[in-house]
């Protein structure tokens, strides 16, 4: 209990200090981080990315799903949130006995060597918070780094761009509404599963992406195609 008011605290300060990249005042939910985690299990060896992992509340139930040659990738902007997740991988059991097959990446996904690398996305990014153009480019470099057939889940807030429409000025009512439509051209196609969850704070829903083919890799990437182990960083 001590770990988790703990996590809450740190959650809540992050917030305060970061909104715009943290999106939320508490850890994901339990059954938020099932759903967003329902495609890691399978019959054979997976790479999986976890893009914005916070404190490692969905990371705990992915290395609870991950098979024995799955492989896992962490990208965390936050410093703080970072260092949180290597003492999770230093000093708790599951984490602990994952860490030979883990990694983190203290930087942006956007800096991720963009090819095809991943056959599951989960993100915990808090897409509401930016601009339609930021989300599009985010939604794009993540599917360049998915594989065919790879799957993207990420969550929303069930209800928040319509009620913050509501209460807002017109240029962000345009904001939201852009937010919508960029989100519209990729889940109307591309959508495979829609898990909606209600016992978390606030109530959302994680949407299952699986696309019919790679996008193509980007030009103006600054990394190299080297492979992804020359590119680990400590927290």
């Amino acid at each position: 209990m001590t770990s988790r008011l703990s996590e809450y605290r740190l959650f809540l300060r992050e917030y305060v200090r970061n909104f715009r990249t943290t999106g939320a005042i508490l850890p994901s939910s339990r059954g938020l981080a099932r759903a967003l985690s329902r495609y890691v299990a399978g019959d054979r060896p997976k790479w999986i990315l976890e893009v914005g992992p916070g404190t490692g509340a969905v990371t705990q139930e992915i290395i609870a799903r991950m098979g024995p040659e799955d492989r896992l990738d962490l990208v965390e902007l936050n410093g703080c949130f970072v260092r949180r997740l290597w003492e999770r991988f230093e000093t708790e059991a599951a984490f602990q006995a994952a860490a030979p097959r883990c990694r983190i990446f203290h930087q942006a996904v956007e800096a991720l060597p963009a090819r095809p690398t991943y056959d599951v996305i989960v993100s915990g990014l808090p897409l509401n918070n930016f601009t339609p153009q930021e989300v599009s480019e985010i939604l794009r470099v993540l599917r360049g780094l998915l594989r065919p057939g790879g799957t993207l889940s990420f969550f929303e807030y069930i209800g928040i761009r319509l009620a913050r429409s509501w209460l807002a000025r017109r240029k962000e009512r345009q904001r939201l509404r852009g937010i919508t439509q960029v989100l519209a051209q990729i889940l109307h196609p591309h959508e495979i599963r829609r898990d909606w969850v209600w016992p978390n704070v606030p109530p959302a829903w994680v949407h299952h992406v699986r696309f019919d083919q790679v996008a193509p890799v980007f030009p103006n990437s600054p990394f190299s195609a080297d492979d992804l182990a020359s590119q680990r960083q400590a927290g």
